[in-house]
């Protein structure tokens, strides 16, 4: 984070860059269009790169849409809504639009390739249309493979053209950072007895998110024990099982085959073993 403020021409301190991305109005759009339109134009900027990372593609479309008015104040940034080939039902990128004030442009980039491609719509609309396995393979949900793969799609952004903008590569680095505070706080909160109000401050001093962000939050996670533990434990398990593959496979390692065989057994236990010992075998 220190090379990339620096790298940006920004003459100040950690803290006085975080208060400069949390008030530039450079930063914030002014409608509510203009800030669907910014998502959509990410999307539709990610999905020609899909072919670089899978050979395997949904066919479920997904869109981008608002958070609805009645629970926006309440509600994350973004979250994903799981669509249906049978139902004849796309699947959803909701976006809050809630506070314009409080949804930075540079946060944008890995949001979207977080909850949309190559993240949960692809991740998810690939596990609805398995064929020839029992119902709870197509739905199942368990956290460290969802929010898992959630958080290694932002990895892969700079994989394809992404976080070019020094304050976009700031903001997946934001990202990072708060999903290490969030190890911090649920820790905090359901182990060691910290108040709300003590994870709140913490959250604030380390990463550039807005107080309203910060909130909506740490409630969240106070009413979801261990939920930031499971995202973290599953990305450093993909992490560990693509390392694997790749120093096991050498030349053969091929990137798109890793990822289809990752989300290509839906949420079960992550583990690839199998798969590299047939591909180290073949000619």
């Amino acid at each position: 984070m220190d090379i990339v403020i620096k790298d940006s021409g920004f003459e100040g301190s950690f803290e006085e860059f975080l208060e400069f991305l949390r008030t530039d109005p450079q930063f914030y759009h002014t409608s509510k269009e203009d800030l669907l339109r910014e998502y959509r134009d990410i999307a539709k900027r990610a999905d020609p790169e899909m072919v670089k990372l899978f050979y395997k593609l949904p066919r479920t479309p997904y869109g981008i849409i608002a958070v609805p008015s009645y629970a926006e104040k309440s509600k994350t940034t973004a979250y994903y809504q799981t669509g249906s080939v049978k139902a004849g039902r796309a699947g959803f990128y909701f976006a809050n639009t809630y506070a314009l004030e409080t949804r930075p442009r540079w946060e944008m980039e890995a949001l979207t390739l977080h909850e949309a491609v190559p993240g949960h719509h692809f991740q998810l609309a690939i596990q609805d249309e398995l064929e020839n396995v029992p119902w709870f393979r197509r739905t199942g949900g368990h956290t460290a493979f969802i929010e898992g793969w959630g958080l290694y799609s932002e990895s892969l952004g700079e994989e394809i053209g992404f976080y070019t903008d020094p304050y976009s590569k700031f903001g997946q680095l934001t990202y990072e950072m708060w999903r290490s505070i969030r190890l911090v706080v649920d820790t905090g909160m359901h182990q060691l007895g910290w108040s709300r109000q003590q994870a709140i401050d913490y959250f604030m001093k380390n990463a550039g998110k807005q107080e309203h962000d910060v909130i909506v939050e740490i409630d969240r996670y106070i009413v979801w024990p261990g939920q930031a533990l499971a995202y973290k434990i599953g990305e450093l398990k993909i992490k560990e099982l693509r390392a694997y593959a790749t120093a096991e496979l050498g030349d053969k390692f091929d990137l798109r085959a890793f990822h289809d065989e990752v989300l290509g057994k839906g949420s079960v236990p992550l583990n690839v073993k199998r798969w590299v010992s047939k591909n180290k075998d073949s000619d």
